[in-house]
């Protein structure tokens, strides 16, 4: 019997229970065909123009497994420290669900590609957490149905569904966790953590760019509770396509809160997957989970098996590019930044653009501050990514020089920035068609500087009787007389030369 209650607080629940999960995510592979035949994976095509007999399930037409799909397993699996198979096949995954056209998933079952494995992550406070990995294995995705006339978008309350068969066999890597316990409290936030640094491992193989947002890296949240003292794990629920790192620890949270509710109240937790709702931060009942048994699974006898040599392995190996939890701590030595700083920048997702643009020619320290200041915020209020806002770090590279070399300062190099930004062209060019460039001739910052002592003349009676703190009040003219073009600690110390007073 499930028993309806309201959630227990959060604290009310771990001071009765250990929260276990189980992270199953799956990456779409960005291949330039699907898995098992040769229509594209582009994006934003017509419904239904990117599908053939192969994908859609047609009677005779036969699957051929796809070569890059297979390497870029291979090279998840040894970024996270699994055994790969020697030799491993494909199965055949049986359910019912409109948008799948064979009614049967190509997927792996007991011969995944990789397997036994781990990722290190690491909390906010700085604490590492590994999280062991059961299996990696290569599977494709299914169509995808519209449901048409209701008000959430779900089949509750449409008129009608579409089926768009686009999706359908796209490659996907399904990496799966064994059970995580010991996290206490921090459960949600290891598995936010875990997200978060799996997505970084993806995007450094450069085989997904495991956008959350548009469905490329999507994490179902397996989630049970047990009494403290006690071995045997309580009954899961799976909480299907959390498609965000901030909405992963919600549903893991909430579910430890409705998990310890019903059964506080003396209810059972029933075995089922459940929908996340963005809005409410909770999730609803969707159906009552199947056993790997009621899939009736079996060797798919249209795919040969397939066999890496190890030579292949090797050299795959060989060419992994440094771990991003290694990378960050590299970096974070070489910029001479704190653990928090660092993690701030990782949040903001500017690693990668700050280590582009210090190649570039510019300091780190300024790299980082235009980087992680004007451009962050530009992209947050555009609501876009840093990487696709319209400049290059070659051209935030270019900002700094002219900075520092004395042709601009902050406030003009913002006005560049936002030129560039803008589309008015290169930084220099910018620059020229603005008018944006320093006035470093002396002769013209004199002349502005005695113009300003002449019209306060009050004020510079004040400095030269020793209240030095007033030359701002005169700086503040020069800038507005020069545009915000003068050089302000060139015109601070012309304007106590002037006044015969010692900075």
């Amino acid at each position: 019997m499930t028993v309806t209650t309201d959630l227990v607080s959060y604290e009310d629940a771990l001071a009765s229970y250990d929260p276990v999960m189980g992270l199953e995510v799956h990456v779409e592979l960005g291949t330039k065909t699907k898995m098992f035949c040769g229509c594209s994976t582009e994006l934003g095509a017509e419904p239904n123009s990117q599908a053939c007999p192969t994908c859609l399930g047609m009677p005779g037409a036969l699957p051929v497994v796809n070569a890059v799909g297979v390497e870029s397993a291979i090279k998840i699996g040894l970024a996270l420290h699994c055994e790969i198979a020697e030799w491993c096949r494909f199965a055949r995954k049986n359910y019912f669900y409109p948008d799948m056209p064979k009614n049967f998933q190509t997927s792996q079952y007991d011969e995944p590609i990789a397997f036994n494995g781990y990722l290190d992550v690491q909390l906010e406070d700085g604490e590492v957490f590994r999280v062991e990995i059961e299996r990696a294995h290569m599977e494709e995705d299914t169509g995808k149905s519209l449901h048409v006339g209701g008000a959430t978008g779900r089949i509750h309350g449409a008129s009608h569904s579409l089926l768009d068969y686009n999706r359908a066999g796209i490659p996907l890597i399904e990496i799966v966790t064994k059970p995580i316990e010991g996290a206490g409290e921090r459960a949600p936030e290891v598995a936010k953590a875990y997200v978060a640094e799996l997505r970084e491992l993806i995007k450094a193989l450069g085989v997904s760019e495991a956008r959350m947002e548009q469905g490329q890296m999507r994490c179902d949240v397996n989630l049970s509770l047990r009494p403290h003292g006690r071995e045997k794990f309580g009954t899961r629920s799976e909480t299907k396509n959390v498609n965000s790192l901030r909405s992963v620890e919600r549903a893991a949270r909430f579910e430890i809160q409705r998990h310890a509710a019903v059964l506080n109240s003396g209810g059972t937790i029933i075995q089922e997957t459940r929908h996340f709702h963005e809005d409410t931060g909770s999730t609803t009942s969707g159906r009552v989970k199947e056993e790997a048994e009621d899939y009736r699974y079996f060797p798919e006898p249209d795919l040969v098996p397939v066999a890496p040599s190890r030579e292949w392995v090797e050299e795959l190996r060989a060419g992994l590019p440094e771990q991003p939890l290694a990378r960050r701590n590299r970096l974070r030595e070489e910029w001479g930044i704190t653990a928090h700083d660092m993690q701030s920048i990782l949040n903001a997702g500017a690693i990668d653009s700050i280590v582009a643009t210090i190649a570039a020619g510019a300091d780190a320290a300024s790299a980082r501050k235009w980087w992680m200041g004007e451009l962050a915020r530009t992209a947050n209020e555009s609501g876009v990514s840093l990487d696709a806002l319209a400049i290059t770090p070659e051209q935030v590279a270019r900002v700094t020089a002219l900075v520092n070399e004395g042709s601009l300062n902050d406030k003009l190099a913002r006005q560049v920035i936002e030129g560039v930004l803008k589309g008015e062209g290169t930084p220099d060019e910018v620059v020229e068609k603005r008018g944006l460039k320093v006035v470093s001739d002396e002769g013209a910052l004199t002349t502005a500087v005695e113009e300003a002592i002449a019209g306060n003349a009050a004020i510079a009676d004040k400095i030269r009787g020793g209240k030095v703190a007033a030359v701002g009040a005169l700086v503040g003219a020069v800038m507005k007389a020069t545009r915000g073009q003068a050089d302000a600690a060139r015109v601070k110390e012309l304007i106590l030369e002037k006044l015969g007073v010692e900075g």
